[in-house]
């Protein structure tokens, strides 16, 4: 099977990440191939192993995975080209025979921790917890006998030969994870009228009003952000660049002008592609931003430049 046909994703098998990646329809005709790590999992599609890399890039609880936000801003371009949002419920799973009461040590994915906590304080208050670099590794850990018990999802109990103890654990009802297929940059898929754009932006210098001064150019133009998320840079305390999702397209006049204005402004702006939005919600465009009266607008401009305004 090419390269071109091989989908990687956070592994190992029996993730929430895998989950997400068999709702694709094009899933079924995918070689699926686990990964160590979200960094893995996006240097495959880098080195031209994988035409694809499903990877979770934030959720409703604890918000951004830091992690896929910096690996897209900072590693060689990439581009986001569809997303996936799945309901996070978790079960413990423990090796059979296992009472709540046995249960001394648990592990999974930091990002997992914060769904279950008033769970853990709960029915769990004295149980040690311990990171896994996946709920699925947890599982595996497991199975190994180094925990007692893993929060992952119930349906990674037959891969590693466990039983839930306890199911539906989320301490917020409508936890989701919002996942998204990465690859190789391209040209973009047509608009569909219920788009994201996602870019990152580096500000020019600090001053007051540095960043205000950006989030301009999406008010003006009817721009409405989704998500904001500064990430340092690395090149010291204070050096933040800023990873956003805004409504729309980039063939939008309102987004593409957005772009244009933050790119004179801006010391670097990195574009991550414009993609279907996964609930599908078209978004409310504001008097002013719509494309025919940003074309109404250039037309009376080349008007007057002609004396005809």
């Amino acid at each position: 099977m090419s390269s071109a046909s091989r989908y990687t994703y956070l592994g190992p098998e029996g993730t929430f990440t895998e989950a997400a990646l068999r709702t694709l329809p094009e899933s079924a005709t995918r070689e699926l191939v686990p990964m160590v790590s979200v960094a893995a999992a996006l240097d495959a599609v880098r080195n031209g192993e994988a035409g694809g890399a499903l990877v979770p890039i934030e959720n409703s609880v604890e918000g951004g995975i830091t992690t896929t936000l910096d690996e897209l801003a900072f590693g060689t371009p990439l581009m986001i080209y569809r997303e996936v949002l799945l309901p996070i419920a978790f079960a413990l799973l423990v090796r059979p025979g296992t009472k709540l009461s046995d249960v001394k040590t648990v592990t999974g994915h930091p990002a997992a921790q914060v769904q279950v906590r008033q769970w853990l304080t709960t029915h769990l208050p004295d149980a040690v917890w311990e990171s896994a670099a996946s709920n699925a590794d947890g599982a595996r850990l497991v199975q190994e006998s180094r925990y007692d018990g893993a929060f992952a999802g119930e349906f990674a109990a037959p891969t590693y030969g466990l039983e839930p103890l306890a199911t539906e654990i989320h301490d917020a009802s409508n936890a989701t994870t919002r996942f998204v297929l990465v690859g190789r940059p391209a040209r973009m898929a047509a608009p569909t009228g219920a788009d994201k754009t996602s870019a990152v932006f580096w500000l020019r210098d600090d001053h007051p009003g540095a960043l205000l001064d950006l989030l301009q150019e999406f008010a003006i133009r009817g721009v409405n952000l989704m998500r904001i998320e500064s990430r340092p840079t690395g090149q010291g305390l204070g050096q933040y660049c800023f990873s956003v999702d805004a409504e729309g397209h980039l063939t939008d006049r309102r987004v593409s002008e957005t772009l244009l204005g933050l790119h004179r402004r801006c010391l670097k702006v990195r574009l991550l592609g414009s993609y279907p939005r996964a609930d599908e919600i078209a978004p409310v465009v504001r008097r002013g931003a719509s494309d025919e009266e940003f074309t109404a607008a250039a037309d009376w401009l080349n008007r007057a430049l002609d004396g005809r305004a």
